[in-house]
């Protein structure tokens, strides 16, 4: 069996996959990817399933080796990537061989990038996922020395390329009202909606924080709101009115009060807004909400049509003496048939 070899790693990184869906009962939630589009963009990129597990490199990368000649995609927010000095397109897909060294650095933009191995990373599932959820003691970071298997590879191309929506940048988020959202004051919404927050350093899988200027927000009886069950997208506003939006790995429960929930289909616009990223709310309604949600499966389902060959500069193909340039050549002498 192929496997990934770990030679340097970043400090949160992880292997990802759709996490565990219906478990919120035993207390459990579904964790997985940060960014599920940048699954499937691999997943396109490959030619295979988007359920096979990944590694998700928060903020950094590592250095990375394989013992067998491997398809490889690179996705999410992109980073500084080589093979053996050689500059590779992110967005792509691309051959590593044994004895070549894949090294990711930091995020240009945007906070989870994503490598993607041919077959996928074949650990061994825990209540059917391969996904690390740290906060439950499922898993663990990946470090350096590790040894990854990967699955068969169904077989495919390289050299291909993937257009992507931007958004590692922050910008503007569409939220529904939560359960709290009414013990806001209309002022406070609006305030809200008016505010533009900035992405602040500290943030996890668990929900990252917001920054913004002037007081916080608050809502009505908000010392006396019960637990209750809470869900990714869902924007918590602690005791000192700090916004914080909760990301795969947060708690099942909590009691601060919600002022909204984003949308499925800019979560991950949300989760990719990197450190100092500015972020602006806007409310909307159930049908705007859900012919969101409409347009963004489509536009994932549509991935592998949009997946194009990449044009080569030849300097960078080091065999190009061993391909066939011109075909098909005849003499000007040749008398015409």
């Amino acid at each position: 069996m192929s496997e990934l070899i770990v030679i340097r790693s970043g400090p949160a990184v992880t292997v990802q996959d759709g996490g565990r869906p219906g478990l919120l009962a035993e207390g459990l939630s579904r964790g997985g990817a940060a960014d599920p589009d940048a699954l499937a963009e691999g997943a396109a990129l490959l030619g295979q399933s988007p359920d096979l597990a990944a590694l998700e490199m928060a903020g950094y990368g590592g250095a990375f080796a394989v013992t067998s000649a491997t398809r490889l995609a690179l996705t999410g927010a992109p980073m500084r990537a080589d093979v053996d000095g050689r500059p590779v397109a992110w967005n792509g897909s691309h051959v590593i061989g044994p004895g070549q060294v894949l090294t990711i650095g930091g995020c240009e933009r945007g906070a989870y990038g994503y490598l993607h191995l041919a077959g996928g990373i074949a650990t061994a599932p825990v209540l059917g996922s391969r996904a690390a959820h740290l906060v439950a003691g499922i898993g663990a970071a990946v470090a350096a020395g590790a040894r990854l298997p990967l699955g068969s590879d169904s077989g495919g191309h390289a050299g291909m390329i993937l257009d992507v929506e931007e958004r590692f940048s922050g910008g503007e988020i569409r939220i529904v009202h939560s359960a709290q959202t009414a013990l806001f004051p209309q002022a406070e919404r609006e305030r809200f909606t008016a505010t533009e927050f900035v992405r602040d350093d500290r943030a996890n899988r668990m929900g990252m924080r917001l920054t913004m200027a002037g007081a916080g927000f608050s809502a009505e009886g908000q010392l006396s709101i019960l637990s209750e069950v809470i869900v990714p997208g869902d924007i918590q506003v602690t005791g000192d009115g700090t916004p914080f939006v909760l990301l795969p790995e947060c708690q099942t429960t909590g009691g601060y009060p919600r002022i909204g929930t984003v949308i499925p289909a800019d979560l991950p616009r949300a989760a990719q807004a990197g450190p100092g990223a500015r972020l602006r709310f806007r409310f909307v309604g159930l049908e705007e909400a859900l012919a969101a949600e409409r347009q963004h499966r489509a536009v994932v389902r549509s991935l592998s049509q949009r997946v194009r060959p990449a044009i080569r500069d030849p300097r960078d193909i080091p065999d190009l003496l061993s391909y066939t340039l011109i075909g098909g050549m005849i003499s000007a002498q040749d008398e015409e048939p």
